[in-house]
């Protein structure tokens, strides 16, 4: 009778590739680029914070100044607002951008209490300059009125000083209306800017977790052929010549 084989089964994880780090990369690179987007918003946040600060003190500090000072202290309350009007919408397309609740949530509503502070302080600014704006109207009428016998102004006086104060008023209120529809369609061009941006981003950091699943799957591959041979080997030398 033929004598019992000794020949050993070959291993059964020859075929058999190790798990793939495919899934574990992928989730590594995702983890990685919320912390980066959400460090983006807290850089964004320190900036939102030092432009409101600003706002707010030289909002106090407008009653105290005249004239050109006056000028010059609105001209800067009205770009701080413009800059974090814009640090708002940037912090808001980076909070919609995170994937991961428990980081996005508490962004979202961290940026409504940001919105809501710089209206207040929108307002505050606005009360503050109609006051300034009055009171210099007034200076001006009564620095250059005629005066009658008892030192009050005159109808007269009075009337034309009124017409070149509502003129000045008219030309600077039509040159605030230019500035803010150029500072509009800058801020468009702005947002649309970060908006392709951000697409590119995602279009770069989607590129590379394909490379990376590419990788994977070549080194898979490899392991699958590398185990073939060692099998062929194996049973090539239980084979007669």
């Amino acid at each position: 009778c033929c004598p019992a084989s000794t020949t050993a089964a070959p291993p059964r994880d020859l075929w058999q590739s190790p798990p793939s780090l495919c899934a574990s990369g992928a989730a590594r690179e995702h983890a990685l680029r919320q912390r980066t987007m959400s460090h983006i918003f807290d850089g964004y946040e320190k900036e939102f914070l030092e432009f409101t600060a600003s706002i707010s003190r030289n909002t106090a500090s407008l009653p105290s100044l005249e004239g050109d000072d006056k000028g010059a202290k609105l001209g800067l309350v009205e770009s701080d607002i413009a800059e974090a009007e814009a640090l708002i919408r940037r912090m808001d397309l980076e909070a919609r951008s995170l994937q991961s609740p428990a980081v996005k949530t508490p962004l979202l509503s961290k940026l409504r209490d940001y919105k809501a502070e710089l209206q207040r302080l929108k307002r505050e600014s606005q009360v503050a300059a109609k006051a300034a704006s009055s009171a210099a109207s007034r200076s001006q009428l009564l620095a250059g009125a005629e005066l009658d016998d008892m030192g009050a102004p005159t109808s007269s006086s009075q009337r034309e000083r009124m017409l070149q104060t509502t003129e000045r008023l008219n030309k600077t209120g039509d040159r605030i209306k230019d500035g803010k529809k150029s500072l509009l369609e800058t801020e468009e061009l702005g947002v649309s800017i970060l908006q392709d941006l951000h697409r590119q981003r995602e279009t770069i950091v989607s590129a590379r977790e394909h490379i990376h699943g590419a990788d994977d799957n070549i080194g898979r591959s490899r392991r699958i052929l590398a185990a073939m041979g060692r099998r062929a080997m194996f049973w090539r030398g239980f084979v007669p010549g």
